[in-house]
């Protein structure tokens, strides 16, 4: 018997990693991408849905729906905005015409519950900037935490400092309040830590055979890669770029190439450790 792709909602701020794992999504014959969500993160929302619309018009995948989502975090605060990591459009640069194709006209959490609704335990949603869209689904319908089938988190430092501050990893520090909710939620979630992602490392060398590939996402990619690399040498003095997205958007198709720890996740969220993820493994009643 043949298996039934996996359904996968990617929630996006489309960001040049992001760009990588949803060319990797569309690459991928073991899941249908069944939408795209946007966030702020990378880029602000309007801009995320932007580069959505253009990604998938890039992969010929029109067919595929973008919904909005939020502009704030669950509390208001200030946008924490990663445009000196991948470029002031957040495709490093290139400034790419404007796509033809418009979102939806739901709302990202709307779309969230309507989808795990209409597919109860089928829909895995790949999380991979902020989680306050994520949030805003749980408080909407009850029942979606239930109906969701797996929500695949790209976020957390675990045993390891944040890459914003020592507490803190980008994606959570981005809306902890959310993140919390979502953590808290009875949802079942497998979150990626940069303590994982940091292991996996595109280097000059990968790149070069992108480059020499002549695949069409190859091509692209090369394009876009540019500031990522000069981020990374700056920032950390390696010759290499992190493959944050990418990496748990494979978590979702093929968990078998990580190894897991299981436990409660909190979020801190006030403080001089805002967004810190506290995880507690010991198996007490």
């Amino acid at each position: 018997m043949a298996v039934q792709p996996k359904k996968i909602i990617i929630d996006t701020d489309p960001g040049i990693d992001d760009a990588m794992a949803i060319f990797v999504a569309l690459q991928s014959p073991e899941v249908e991408v069944i939408g795209l969500t946007t966030i702020f993160g990378n880029v602000y929302t309007s801009l995320a849905t932007r580069n959505a619309l253009h990604l998938l018009e890039t992969a010929g995948r029109t067919d595929i729906p973008v919904a909005e989502g939020s502009h704030v975090t669950k509390k208001g605060t200030k946008l924490r905005i990663a445009s000196f990591v991948h470029g002031d459009d957040g495709l490093g640069n290139q400034n790419f015409a404007p796509p033809q194709g418009k979102a939806i006209d739901k709302t990202a959490a709307e779309f969230l519950v309507e989808q795990a609704s209409l597919h109860p335990g089928q829909v895995t949603v790949v999380a991979l900037g902020p989680l306050t869209n994520l949030a805003l689904a749980v408080e909407l319908d009850p029942a979606f935490s239930k109906n969701v089938g797996q929500i695949v988190i790209l976020g957390g430092a675990f045993s390891v400092n944040g890459n914003v501050n020592p507490a803190a990893e980008a994606n959570i520090f981005g809306d902890p309040d959310a993140a919390d909710i979502v953590f808290t939620s009875g949802a079942d979630i497998l979150t990626v830590g940069i303590n994982v992602t940091h292991q996996v490392v595109m280097t000059d060398a990968d790149r070069n055979k992108l480059v020499e590939s002549k695949g069409k996402y190859a091509e692209y990619l090369c394009k876009i890669l540019d500031v990522y690399f000069s981020y990374h040498l700056e920032a950390y003095n390696i010759k290499g770029v992190y493959l944050h997205d990418p990496t748990a958007f494979l978590a979702a198709v093929n968990p078998s190439l990580l190894t897991y720890t299981e436990g409660v996740v909190r979020v801190q969220t006030n403080g001089i450790t805002r967004g810190l993820t506290i995880l507690y493994n010991k198996q007490k009643r």
